[in-house]
């Protein structure tokens, strides 16, 4: 289905715009009510349902890791325009401040209504990103200390 493709091509085409550290395409394809969850217990862990949290957390993750990079390994589109469930697998790479290459893979799952994001969920090695999280406190990167943004839905 060429909706289908669109998609598709749209999550691409995101996942571009984070590898140049251009999160307001992210940021438009939120609704205005959607929920974004990351798992596990480190600072970018947790829930927001605002615009302004979503945001935040976004803020967060440039300080943490500035140079981010994702390579994707399989986007799967299915459901109509009212109603579609997307997933990413990736795999990221980043430098700590020392220099050291961290790497991660995971998986976003994405809900989507008429184009727009109404929940984003990210599944990832949550045991190795709390241990980045503490690598990168060690080294001065005050913001992967501090709690997770949440907010009230």
């Amino acid at each position: 289905m060429i909706y289908r493709l669109i998609v598709e091509r749209k999550l691409r085409h995101a996942f571009a715009a984070l590898n140049r550290g251009d999160y307001a395409p992210i940021l438009g394809s939120f609704a205005a009510t959607a929920e974004h969850t990351f798992y596990g217990e480190h600072a970018l862990g947790g829930s927001r349902h605002t615009p302004a949290a979503i945001r935040a957390w976004y803020a967060r993750l440039r300080k943490m890791l500035p140079d981010l990079h994702f390579e994707l390994d399989s986007v799967s589109v299915r459901g109509y325009p009212w109603r579609t469930t997307a997933m990413v697998a990736w795999r990221d790479r980043f430098r700590l401040p020392d220099g050291c290459v961290r790497s991660n893979q995971g998986v976003h799952v994405l809900q989507l209504r008429w184009g727009k994001v109404v929940s984003l969920r990210i599944h990832t090695d949550t045991q190795k990103l709390a241990e980045v999280a503490r690598e990168l406190l060690a080294q001065h990167v005050m913001e992967a200390g501090l709690a997770p943004i949440t907010d009230a839905p």
